[in-house]
């Protein structure tokens, strides 16, 4: 129940019409008349006055899902992305899901369960390699991927020879079973680089 008040109090702030009511989670969710953004400031702005009244075993953290139209689906989906918002968000913050524009972003709202899964089916035989051998293939391919696919940048960023980046990379593709020269196999791995248990 505190957390719904707590949550009443910061959107009235808003200055918009609101609904708040504890979310059977010992949470709260509410929908109000106003932009993502005008909501996250509200939050925000409430968020020092509101931790000094709470007890050592309450936290506030908050999600702050998409504007939306005024219907049942699109309410549902707006709530279902503050819910991921509200996941991603640290401790003692406030979330919102206007951050969330990037697959990094959208995947930490997804269990640790499932992203570590996904990680070691696509790259468990990369680091497998990586544990036996000096040479990192998983920074090879983090390196090649974030120089969109560049073999010079990549080599440059390496500080090694052009080939040995092919050589690396025709490595990875034996070892995934992917081609690096498909869209969808380069956003597949780098999505399982970003599910790296480590970060």
């Amino acid at each position: 129940m505190w957390a719904a008040a707590a949550l009443a109090e910061a959107l009235e702030r808003t200055g918009a019409a609101f609904a708040a009511a504890p979310d059977g989670r010992e949470g709260a969710a509410a929908l109000v008349a106003a932009p993502a953004a005008a909501v996250t400031a509200a939050l925000r702005e409430a968020w020092p006055a509101l931790q000094r009244n709470l007890t050592r075993r309450q936290a506030l953290r908050a999600g702050v899902g998409p504007t939306v139209r005024p219907t049942g689906p699109e309410l549902r989906g707006g709530l279902v992305q503050a819910g991921y918002a509200l996941d991603a968000a640290p401790a003692a913050a406030v979330g919102a899901s206007a951050d969330q524009v990037s697959l990094a972003s959208l995947l930490h709202g997804i269990p640790t369960e499932v992203t570590g899964a996904f990680h070691r089916r696509l790259l468990g035989p990369v680091a497998a390699h990586d544990r036996a051998n000096a040479v990192s293939l998983l920074d090879t391919l983090g390196t090649f991927l974030a120089h969109d696919g560049s073999w010079a940048r990549t080599a440059e960023a390496l500080h090694i020879h052009v080939n040995t980046v092919h050589y690396r990379i025709r490595r990875i593709e034996e070892l995934t079973g992917r081609s690096l020269a498909r869209l969808e196999d380069r956003l597949d791995l780098r999505a399982a680089l970003l599910c790296s248990p480590a970060g």
